[in-house]
């Protein structure tokens, strides 16, 4: 497989990853536009999603594989791993499931929290949300997938126990926190233990 460099891989999560800092710290100032805006965020990663898939697609298949190094995370001696992108075709698919119906999910939240006085706190929730999802199934080495797998834990705990004055809310936050956490221990134990810890650095044959 051979693979080629796109440059506009880093704008599918950048979108929602850049409104979700907006809405935490101006979300209250934004009131219902706060939505809007995370709506609107997520919908342009969809358009850019189709738009790299559609690019993907019109390769053969032996050639469907793009990266994109954004820039050196870890830099030890000969031990380099890199934030870096891949798309390919099951990524692909999924980027569109998480954008397309994350997109529907926002749209129908305008609504659903219409009045909530953290309305806007909960937009940069969810903006998250769909950040970390994509740079768990984005991410070209396992440090970055990683990084996308423990965000989307906490993302999940933020959101399930989003109204915690409810004891039921904060309870079954807590429960997701723990299993998250077993959850956690297991990837970290597996990914640590390939190759003696050398595999962070490489999915499926690339290496950083």
């Amino acid at each position: 497989m051979v693979s080629q460099p796109h440059g506009a891989l880093w704008l599918i999560p950048a979108l929602p990853l850049a409104t979700a800092a907006i809405n935490l710290f101006w979300g209250r100032r934004l009131g219902r536009w706060a939505g809007w805006l995370a709506s609107a965020s997520v919908i342009a990663s969809f358009a850019v999603s189709l738009a790299v898939v559609s690019q993907l697609v019109a390769k053969p298949a032996e050639d469907r594989l793009f990266l994109q190094h954004l820039f050196d995370w870890i830099s030890v001696g000969r031990f380099v791993v890199g934030t870096d992108l891949r798309l390919d075709s099951v990524s692909a698919t999924m980027i569109l499931v998480i954008t397309g119906i994350g997109a529907l999910i926002h749209v129908y939240a305008i609504g659903y929290m219409a009045g909530d006085p953290r309305y806007g706190r909960f937009f940069s929730y969810m903006n998250l949300f769909v950040f970390f999802m994509l740079m768990l199934v984005l991410g070209a080495n396992y440090l970055v997938l990683y990084l996308g797998w423990e965000g989307v834990g906490l993302c999940s705990y933020l959101l399930i126990g989003f109204w915690s004055d409810v004891p039921a809310n904060a309870e079954a936050a807590k429960k997701a926190f723990i299993t998250t956490r077993i959850g956690d221990t297991s990837s970290t134990c597996s990914i640590g233990s390939r190759s003696g810890g050398s595999s962070w650095g490489r999915i499926s044959g690339w290496t950083a």
